[in-house]
Order: structure tokens, then C-alpha cells, then sequence
């Protein structure tokens, strides 16, 4: 007889049965009484946020970023754990340019993103994506943006490639706006369509090289490394005036992911600002450029590096949408203070 029969049989076997159901049935009863309350992971790694409502409602997020000088500070929150001792666990995926950037904030494939701004307001302004900048990201300075041409090319200036074609990333973006407004200063006009064409920034060297294009509007650390290969020289620097000190790119969420998820994007702001103040140190950029481009240290040494803005400045972006409106990318003014949201506590 096996040994369980046995023991139903015995003056203690049922006790012992009924001791065996409320065992099992425990889990069960735990796992229900946690759902009730709420239960969070121990370890806080999961979607949602701890179960006394402080952490992030949204623990782990999608980053949209590109291999630039820009994106720095995200690279530093990262891999010195901001982000971890907000409760956020980030992963990040590489854009090829602004239009990419607010495709997939509108899919949902991404929770944030960087990009620029050029792009954010457009698509906002066409209703395309209902858009709230979260975090600022960039600003302009000496040769961080640069018109470059084959180092043995006629072309002297701007002026020169009125009727030319120059690669950007992305065409109707902040590539094309600074081309133009640092065109204009020099008396050339050019039209989106017929003076631009899409490169990545990681091709622009070859599409010099292959004569594809005349000129490419890159960005550090393109500009050194075209320089550097021999490929191109800088014919225009759009970090000087008239469009010196510009706000380049920020970190963007749609309107209904902000409202949503405040802690999540809370906590996010607070990492991010905690490494734009110390990418104001510039040995920490250049210590971190070759953790995520394909640069070397003694390479990033030499970059030129712009401002890392820790705080969003809705007059300092209204720049934007006033450089926007001269060139006719938003045909009515757009307000920009509405569009961010403030970093919290």
C-alpha cells in the first residue's frame, strides 16, 4: 500500500492532509493579497513603481539618442547610475535624426527621446505629435556645427553653394535652419528641396569623398574627424554669429506620456540635470565620448564642445521658433512655454 493511503488511514492523516492544503493554498493567498495591495518588486526593477507611490510609475524606459557630442550628459546619467538612484532603468536605441525621433514617440516605440528642436516644433505646430520637451540637451558653440566641403574644392563660402547640394541628416530640421540663417548673413538662399539632401551623420565623410554631395552640415565629432581624414575642410562655422550660443536639441515625450507617468518623467529630469551640470566640466565629456562614438580619448580630447543647459528656458528656446518663422517652417507663432514641462521636486 503506498505510503500516502497509509497515512490517510492513521488518527493523524487527515490533520496532516488539511495541514498540507493550507501550505499549498498560502502562495495562492499571498499572491492575492499582493495584488490587492499593490506589491512592488523588491529590487524595484519593475514596469511599474514601488508600492508606497513615491517611485516612478514607469521603472523602465526607452531612450531615443544618437552617437554626438550632444547626447553626453545621457551617456554620463547612465553609466554613473543617476538614472538607477531615481528608480529608472534605461535602454536606449540609436536615431538617425529628428523625424525618426518624433515617428517613434508617436508609435510608442520610444518613452523619451533626444532630438532636435527645429523637429520637435514642426511637428507639433503640424499637429503630427502633441509634443512636451522634458529635458534641454544642447547649445551651439564655435565649430560644434559646421558646413564642410572636399578639402580640394573651389567653393569659399556659403555663397558658394547656392546652387549646390549639402548633406543633413535630416532636411526641414535645425541642420537646414542654420544653413540657411548663416546663408543669408552672406547674401545666398537656399530651398529645402533643392539644396539638401539626407545623409547620416556616420556617412558623411564618404558621401564627400564619393562626390554625392558638395557639402555636408556635420556635427561633432564628424566635424574633427572629417577634418582629421583629409576628406573635408570647414567652410562656414554656424557656432558663430548669427547663430551663436543656439539651442540645438532637447529630450522630448509626447503630451500624453508626461501626463501620465509625472513621476517617471520627474525622476528622469532630476538625472538628466545632475549630468548637464557636470558636463559643464569638460574632461568628463571627453572622458565619456569613447564609451558610445567610435572616437578615441586622445580624439575627443581635441573636440570642440558646446553648453549642456541643466534647466529649460522657454525665452531662450522662443530663439527657435522666431530663426523658424523668418525661413517659413511655422507660418503662425508658436508658444513655447506650454510645451515644457518643469522639472519637479
Amino acid at each position: 500500500m503506498a505510503r500516502g493511503a497509509r497515512g490517510a488511514q492513521g488518527p493523524r492523516g487527515p490533520r496532516r492532509s488539511r495541514s498540507r492544503a493550507r501550505l499549498r493554498g498560502a502562495p495562492v493567498v499571498a499572491l492575492l493579497l499582493c495584488a490587492v495591495a499593490g506589491c512592488g518588486s523588491s529590487d524595484g526593477s519593475g514596469d511599474s513603481g514601488g508600492a508606497d507611490g513615491k517611485g516612478p510609475e514607469k521603472t523602465r524606459i526607452t531612450v531615443g539618442t544618437m552617437p554626438v557630442a550632444d547626447t553626453a550628459p545621457l551617456e554620463m546619467a547612465q553609466r554613473k547610475g543617476f538614472f538607477k538612484a531615481e528608480g529608472l532603468t534605461v535602454r536606449t536605441t540609436t536615431l538617425s535624426g529628428g523625424a525618426e525621433s518624433v515617428s517613434r514617440l508617436r508609435a510608442g516605440a520610444l518613452d523619451i527621446s533626444f532630438g532636435n528642436y527645429v523637429s520637435y516644433f514642426l511637428a507639433h505646430a503640424n499637429k503630427a505629435i502633441d509634443v512636451r520637451i522634458v529635458s534641454d540637451a544642447f547649445q551651439s558653440a564655435p565649430r560644434t556645427h559646421a558646413v564642410l566641403v572636399p578639402k580640394d574644392s573651389p567653393v569659399k563660402s556659403l555663397k558658394d553653394l547656392q546652387d549646390k547640394k549639402i548633406g543633413v541628416n535630416t532636411k526641414r530640421n535645425i541642420s537646414a535652419l542654420l544653413v540657411k540663417k548663416a546663408g543669408k548673413a552672406e547674401g545666398a538662399t537656399f530651398d529645402d528641396d533643392k539644396n539638401f539632401a539626407e545623409v547620416d551623420m556616420p556617412n558623411m565623410e564618404t558621401a564627400l569623398k564619393s562626390g554625392s554631395v558638395d557639402a555636408v552640415q556635420a556635427v561633432e565629432p564628424f566635424v574633427s574627424a572629417i577634418e582629421r581624414s583629409g576628406a573635408g575642410r570647414v567652410v562656414a562655422d554656424l557656432g558663430k554669429p548669427p547663430t551663436a550660443g543656439f539651442p540645438i536639441a532637447g529630450y522630448a515625450a509626447t503630451a500624453s506620456f508626461a501626463e501620465d507617468n509625472p513621476k517617471t518623467v520627474a525622476a528622469f529630469q532630476r538625472a538628466m540635470a545632475r549630468a548637464q551640470r557636470q558636463a559643464a566640466n569638460r574632461s568628463a565629456v571627453v572622458d565619456t565620448l569613447p564609451e558610445y562614438t567610435k572616437i578615441t580619448a586622445d580624439q575627443a580630447a581635441q573636440l570642440n564642445l558646446g553648453g549642456y543647459p541643466a534647466a529649460l528656458d522657454p525665452a531662450r528656446l522662443g530663439r527657435v521658433v522666431t530663426l523658424m518663422r523668418e525661413f517659413g517652417y511655422l507660418k503662425r507663432d508658436l508658444d513655447v512655454e506650454p510645451l515644457l514641462v518643469r522639472a519637479g521636486p
